[in-house]
């Protein structure tokens, strides 16, 4: 008993410590966004001094050109949620059809798209800018919705798994009572399945919301206007912005993080069931 407890007490203790240095970073931008420094204080860790102005700086640029964080938000928002919902659809319903529906071609199918996600994503970007740029669609919120969202119903195996955990009984009785295959679909599978559609949504929202690497490729215009959070923020710490603008870049950084922070835990208890149901069957 004594030497189990002593390997509790030492596997917190490392718990701990990785916890620690994972919060380091996270603490001294929160810090920072509240010291009265406006570029990076490398000198000390907290601050000398305390203000809000960096906040309010950024929350009200007016006519800032380096600063244009409340369009950043709402280029990046708006994007986000007309992916959230065009992706969520997608990879429902493609879900539901390999798991409930049987048709040719479905397991080699199913196949082909398990070998298309082993391969990153970026090695396609290049492809993707050429023929979004051939069709005007660069540098444009219409265009970053298509690219986010083109691809998303390949992330349908953990949303098949759930829709697999589903007792097949009652698509069979509705079936008998004369419904339909989107019947079945909406009012059936979907209200059975609210951890793997919140799973779902909140995958899908974070994808445009934290992205840099498609966003840079994508929107290369230049006009500050355009950019998302992601770039916005990235163009505050580069050599010629940095010493001006590096506690508004920590501040930015806080309120971006808090509505996912709060979307995260009012949806907790749902996203665990969802990724744990999701890895039931394959």
């Amino acid at each position: 008993m004594k030497t189990k407890t002593i390997r509790v007490i030492l596997r917190h203790i490392v718990l701990a410590l990785l916890a620690g240095f994972w919060l380091i970073p996270i603490l001294w931008l929160v810090v920072t966004s509240f010291g009265v420094d406006k570029g990076p204080n490398l000198s000390t860790f907290f601050p000398k001094a305390y203000t809000l102005a960096h906040y309010k700086a950024i929350l009200t640029p007016g006519g800032d050109s380096v600063n244009q964080f409340p369009q950043w938000f709402m280029n990046t928002f708006t994007i986000a949620v007309f992916v959230c919902i065009i992706s969520t659809l997608f990879v429902l319903m493609v879900a539901y059809a390999m798991s409930c529906m049987r048709f040719k071609a479905r397991k080699p199918l199913m196949n082909f798209a398990i070998i298309l996600n082993l391969f990153p994503g970026f090695l396609s970007m290049v492809a993707v800018y050429f023929i979004m740029k051939e069709i005007g669609l660069t540098n444009s919120m219409t265009g970053m919705v298509i690219v986010y969202s083109a691809g998303s119903g390949l992330g349908y195996l953990i949303a098949k798994g759930f829709f697999d955990t589903i007792s097949k009984s009652l698509r069979e009785s509705a079936y008998l009572e004369g419904a339909n295959e989107f019947t079945v679909f909406w009012k059936i599978i979907i209200p059975l399945s609210k951890p793997i559609v919140v799973y779902t949504v909140i995958n899908a929202f974070l994808a445009p919301w934290m992205d840099f690497v498609l966003a840079s490729l994508m929107l290369n215009s230049g006009v500050s206007a355009q950019k998302t959070v992601a770039l916005g923020l990235f163009s505050m710490v580069d050599k010629v912005n940095r010493n001006n603008y590096f506690a508004q870049f920590c501040a930015g950084g806080v309120i971006v993080s808090i509505p996912i922070s709060i979307l995260f835990i009012i949806m907790q208890k749902f996203y665990v069931e969802g990724i744990t149901g999701g890895s039931v069957k394959g």
